[in-house]
């Protein structure tokens, strides 16, 4: 109640306890964001989507998880999508209004055909975002599984298979769910999708494997990942990366199991371009 009147250095220490507060909630919430988990590589798997669906800072966050996907992990672009109450403009200036329709959640399902294979997941960090509501609502009747994170306690439990609830309390500054929700928010996303591509051998160990050089910087990343697992030196990494088309994978099996690129493709393939299991079949 005191904020206007702090210093700056106290505003900062009454902040910092209050972000403290969102480790503990989030971690409150391992079991469900596990099961959520486990629904996203089983939908991921069968050739289905991850589709966030949000208004305001809940939808921008969403939308920013997705669009890291594909140059983390090399994702196509539609397995893991963002919708954003409003529309794409609303990423940058707030839509007033574009959250309260609940029939436009259920537009935005029907748009994207939504089916059994697929995952809606609805984000309304105070819980009762009419749009949300509608996207679950609609792609629950279209038969896509789904998932509800909120950051308060609610009166009735949502119609979700998984219900997510970091309960983040008040804002340092009241209202602003930008602040512990979106943080809180944020910090599941960065779970569900990291631990997803895991499951889906989208990593080996904790590097990005699932990697092809297109640019500099990525000619560079891969050469170290190379490095890292071969033991070779930066010019035989750059070569055999050449020599792989730039995949990071397919270098490091043709080293490892001595085999031309072609040959090494067909193991990747299969084992359905697990890294650990082509080396270890």
């Amino acid at each position: 109640m005191n904020l206007d009147a702090m210093s700056v250095s106290d505003a900062l220490a009454l902040m910092n306890a209050q972000d403290e507060v969102v480790i503990a909630a989030v971690a409150s919430q391992r079991e469900n964001v596990a099961k959520a988990i486990e629904l996203v590589v089983a939908a991921l798997s069968a050739g289905g989507r991850l589709i966030y669906f949000g208004a305001g800072t809940s939808g921008r966050l969403g939308v920013l998880d997705a669009s890291e996907c594909p140059p983390t992990f090399r994702t196509d672009p539609k397995q893991i999508q963002g919708v954003i109450a409003g529309g794409p403009g609303a990423m940058f200036q707030a839509v007033e209004g574009a959250e309260d329709r609940a029939e436009a959640g259920a537009a935005a399902v029907d748009e994207l055909s939504l089916g059994p294979d697929d995952v809606a997941m609805g984000i309304a960090a105070g819980g009762t975002t009419p749009f949300v509501h509608g996207v679950l609502k609609r792609a629950a009747e279209r038969k896509a599984r789904t998932i509800f994170l909120c950051c308060v306690a609610l009166k009735e439990e949502p119609r979700a298979d998984i219900v997510i609830q970091p309960l983040t309390g008040p804002e340092v500054l009241t209202g602003s769910t930008r602040l512990k929700a979106a943080t809180a928010t944020k910090l599941v996303l960065n779970q569900i999708t990291t631990i997803a591509m895991v499951r889906l051998g989208k990593t080996y160990e904790n590097l990005m494997v699932d990697l092809r050089a297109t640019n500099t910087k990525l000619w560079d990343r891969a050469a170290r990942i190379v490095m890292t697992l071969t033991g070779l030196s930066r010019d035989e990494s750059m070569e055999l990366l050449k020599k792989a088309d730039g995949r990071v994978k397919v270098a490091v099996v043709m080293h490892k199991k001595s085999l031309s690129f072609q040959d090494a493709e067909t193991i990747l393939a299969r084992y359905n371009g697990v890294l650990r299991h082509a080396l270890e079949g």
